[in-house]
Formats: structure tokens, C-alpha cells, sequence
């Protein structure tokens, strides 16, 4: 596949149910033994390995939501997340991302996403703040537990990369159109679709996080890949259930 067919939605989503913005976000990336990171998926859901590697990402950033009209509520619309996530294939040979926490600010959204999306989210005190060419993370957890693990991250952002710069990889981590969830032995996933990230490079300047150890996973060892990206615009479908 060609670098834009790798970062292009192959799908549109006519009838979202709400329509994001997600801003100022990076990605933090650490290569896993599969077979580490399999024992914590569900049946039904394998891990989706690049030249035989698992990955998982720690992705701090700022979340805008509207309704498809484009209405915004104040107890909802605008807040911080950091998600720990994994990529996995289901049994349909659909591939994407699994969620093994999100922690968000806004205690409505935590409410309506555990609720409709069935994902583990977290209720989090956190922050953001940029200064220059860099941008700051923080986060510690609220409800339900284990309460108090925290997460604290700081980045040089860099130059962009043109679109021959990035490699297979880079789109492998970035690239994802679909998200899945679970409870107990019922399955769904949702359709995200968005413009091709405009990423850039990205330095870690500090980085102590509880967040992946908290998902149960080892502690990462050695430095993340990184990646930054100013804003992508994202429509959101509604959950589908398995036929």
C-alpha cells in the first residue's frame, strides 16, 4: 500500500453520533512481547503485531465533542484525556485499537462513554499546558481505581514530517479506524474516521508514568517512539454489535 492509502480512512462515517477534535496530542510508543500483552485482551481479540512486536502507546491529549449539529455542552464537550492502548485484529480480520484505560477530566464523559461505548475510563484530575516548543502532561486518577496512579510527561515538539519521511511503522501507530470494547462475552466496535494526521516529531523531555504499569503491564523499559500532532477532526459511529 502506498504512505496514502496507509494514512486515509478507507471508509466514511454519513451519520455520526458525535463529532470530536482531538488537539495537541502525542504518542508514546513501546515495543511488548505479544504474549504479554495477549493475556490482557479478551477472547476474541488478537494482538496485531508488526514484524512480530506488540506495541502500546501512552496518548495524553485535549478532547473537544459536539453533537453531529455541532452543539457543545459545557459539562462535556472540552477536557483533557490520556488513553493506554493496544492494536489488535478481531475475528473478522478488522484491525485496531484497545483500550486498556482512559483516563478524562470531565466526569459526564466518563460517565457516558462507560456507559454507551462499554471503555474503561477513568476519572482524573488533569492538566495541560504549553510553553514554547514545548508542551506538558499531567494526570492522576480519581474513580474508580486504582486511584492515585498519575502520569507525568513533558515534550519538545519538532519539525513535521513530510509525508515520505514516515515510515510503515509510523502509520501502523497512528493509523487506526476502529476501536473495540467488551463486557463480559458481548463484543462491539465503533467506526473513527478523520484527515490523515499531521504529525511531527517529538522529543521526550520527562516522562514518569503509572498509567501503562496501572493497566497491568511491566513498566516500559528504555525511551518511547514519539510522535505530536497539532489537531485532527474525528466523526465518531455509533457502537455495532457482532452478527
Amino acid at each position: 500500500m502506498t504512505a496514502d492509502q496507509l494514512s486515509t480512512c478507507p471508509f466514511t462515517i454519513d451519520r455520526p453520533v458525535m463529532l470530536q477534535r482531538w488537539e495537541r496530542l502525542t504518542f508514546l510508543h513501546w515495543p511488548f512481547d505479544p504474549a504479554v500483552v495477549q493475556r490482557l485482551l479478551p477472547d476474541g481479540l488478537r494482538v496485531d503485531a508488526f514484524d512480530g512486536t506488540a506495541w502500546v502507546g501512552l496518548v495524553p491529549f485535549s478532547m473537544r465533542v459536539a453533537t453531529p449539529a455541532g452543539r457543545r455542552l459545557p459539562w462535556l464537550s472540552d477536557f483533557c484525556e490520556t488513553n493506554v492502548r493496544t492494536y489488535v485484529r478481531d475475528r473478522d480480520g478488522r484491525t485496531g485499537i484497545w483500550f486498556l484505560s482512559l483516563d478524562a477530566a470531565r466526569l459526564g464523559a466518563v460517565a457516558v462513554a462507560r456507559a454507551t461505548y462499554r471503555l474503561p475510563y477513568f476519572w482524573s484530575s488533569m492538566r495541560l499546558e504549553t510553553r514554547g516548543d514545548q508542551i506538558a502532561y499531567g494526570c492522576r486518577r480519581r474513580w474508580p481505581g486504582p486511584r492515585g496512579a498519575a502520569s507525568l510527561a513533558r515534550i519538545r515538539i519538532g519539525e513535521p514530517y513530510n509525508t515520505g519521511d514516515l515510515t510503515d511503522l509510523d502509520h501502523f501507530l497512528t493509523a487506526r479506524w476502529f476501536l473495540f470494547s467488551a463486557r463480559g462475552s458481548r463484543y462491539r466496535f465503533a467506526r473513527a474516521c478523520h484527515p490523515p494526521w499531521p504529525l511531527r516529531r517529538a522529543q521526550v523531555l520527562h516522562l514518569d508514568d503509572q498509567l501503562v504499569p496501572a493497566a497491568g503491564l511491566p513498566r516500559p523499559a528504555g525511551e518511547p517512539l514519539a510522535h505530536y500532532s497539532p489537531a485532527v477532526d474525528v466523526g465518531i459511529g455509533a457502537p455495532e454489535a457482532y452478527a
